[in-house]
C-alpha cells in the first residue's frame, strides 16, 4: 500500500468513526431513551403544532450536563421536519451575530442556543422582540448617518439549553412557552443506552456488563457512552469476546471510577472538605481553590450529582458533607455534627 492508499484508508476510517458517533444520537422521540415525561409532553406539543401547521412554541431545556439536551433539540427538529441551526451563548458576542443567525432561518426552523444563560445582556434583550413578535430593530451606519431598521423575521422556534436555569433573567425565561426539566437517568434506561451503543459499535456485551456500566455512570448518558468506549478498549486489548462485569470492574479500577460512579475529583472534593474543614460548611470558591478546579466546573458538573445522591447538602453558610458522604469514604461521622 502506497502513501496515497494509506491516507485514503485513514480518511475512510475517520469517516466511519464520525458516522458511528452521529448514529449514537437518536433521530426520533421513539428512539430517544429515557426522560419519559418530557418526551410525552413534547410529543403532544409537536403533534399539535404540526396539525395547526404552526411553528413550535419556544422551548427551554434545563438540567445537569450530559443528559441529552442537544440531542433532544435535534430530535425535535426531525419530528417537526424543519432545519436546525445550533450555536452557544458565548459564541454570540454581539447583536450582529444574532441577526446573522436569525437571517438564515426559514419559516418554522429552529435556532438552538446551548448555554443560553451565558448570552451577553445586549444580545438577550434583542431576543425579546425576536421571540415574542418575530422582529428585531437594528441600527445601521455610524455617527450622523446611523438610523434604525425594522427587520422582520419568519416564525421560528428558539430552543435554549442550560445547566443553570437560575441564572436566566425572568424576562427571558418567561418568553419560553415550553419549559422542560431533564433529570438524571435511572439505571434501567442507562442499560438500554449502553446496549444500543454496543450494538452500534458492533461490540458484544453481557447484561451484567451493561448493568455495571449503567450503575456507575452517574445517571448520565454521556458518561455511560464514554465509559463504554474506554472499557471496550480494555476488552479488546485483553482479547475478551464480550464485555462482562469482570472486565468492567477491572477497567473502571484503572480509570479510578469507584463503586458509586465517583471519580478522582468527586472524592478529592469530599476528602478536602472533611480533612481541612471538618466536613463544612465550606464556600464554593474555597472548595474550588483547594482542589484546583473552576467554580463553574464544580457547580455545573461535580456538585449536582453529589447533591442528588445525598453525599453533599447546601446550607446558607456553604456546602456540607453528609453522613452518607463520610460512609462512602469509610470515615466516622463526627458526633458533634
Amino acid at each position: 500500500m502506497d502513501d496515497d492508499d494509506k491516507l485514503l484508508s485513514g480518511d475512510k476510517a475517520d469517516d466511519a468513526e464520525a458516522s458511528i458517533e452521529k448514529s449514537l444520537r437518536p433521530q426520533t422521540l421513539a428512539q430517544y431513551i429515557g426522560q419519559d415525561q418530557v418526551k410525552h409532553e413534547l410529543g403532544v406539543y409537536i403533534e399539535a403544532a404540526r396539525k395547526r401547521e404552526e411553528s413550535l412554541d419556544h422551548v427551554l431545556l434545563f438540567g445537569p450536563p450530559g443528559l441529552g439536551k442537544t440531542t433532544l433539540a435535534m430530535v425535535i427538529a426531525n419530528e417537526m421536519q424543519v432545519h436546525i441551526r445550533t450555536t452557544s451563548g458565548p459564541a454570540i458576542e454581539k447583536p450582529g451575530d444574532l441577526v446573522a443567525l436569525l437571517n438564515e432561518l426559514e419559516p418554522g426552523d429552529i435556532l438552538f442556543i446551548d448555554e443560553i444563560h451565558r448570552l451577553p445582556k445586549i444580545v438577550e434583550e434583542m431576543l425579546y422582540s425576536a421571540m415574542e413578535d418575530f422582529y428585531v430593530d437594528i441600527v445601521v451606519g455610524q455617527g450622523p448617518t446611523a438610523h434604525p431598521v425594522h427587520f422582520p423575521l419568519p416564525p421560528f422556534t428558539l430552543i435554549g439549553a442550560t445547566t443553570r436555569a437560575g441564572m436566566l433573567s425572568a424576562p427571558l425565561r418567561d418568553r419560553f412557552g415550553i419549559v422542560e426539566h431533564m433529570e438524571y437517568y435511572v439505571v434501567a434506561d442507562l442499560e438500554d443506552i449502553v446496549k444500543r451503543t454496543a450494538d452500534i459499535f458492533q461490540t458484544s456485551i453481557k447484561p451484567s456488563g451493561a448493568h455495571e456500566i449503567a450503575r456507575r455512570s452517574r445517571g448520565t448518558p454521556r458518561i455511560a457512552n464514554r465509559l463504554f468506549k474506554r472499557i471496550r478498549d480494555f476488552a479488546e486489548v485483553a482479547d475478551q469476546d464480550a464485555i462482562d462485569e469482570m472486565i468492567v470492574n477491572r477497567s473502571l479500577t484503572y480509570l479510578r471510577v469507584d463503586q458509586d460512579g465517583l471519580d478522582e475529583t468527586d472524592n478529592k472534593l469530599l476528602r478536602t472538605m472533611i480533612e481541612y474543614y471538618d466536613g463544612g460548611p465550606v464556600g464554593l470558591a474555597t472548595i474550588a481553590a483547594n482542589i484546583g478546579e473552576e467554580t463553574d466546573t464544580i457547580a455545573e458538573v461535580v456538585e449536582p450529582y453529589l447533591l442528588q445522591i445525598g453525599f453533599l447538602k447546601r446550607t446558607q453558610r456553604g456546602r456540607v458533607v453528609t453522613i452518607k458522604g463520610y460512609q462512602h469514604l469509610g470515615l466516622a461521622y463526627p458526633s458533634n455534627n
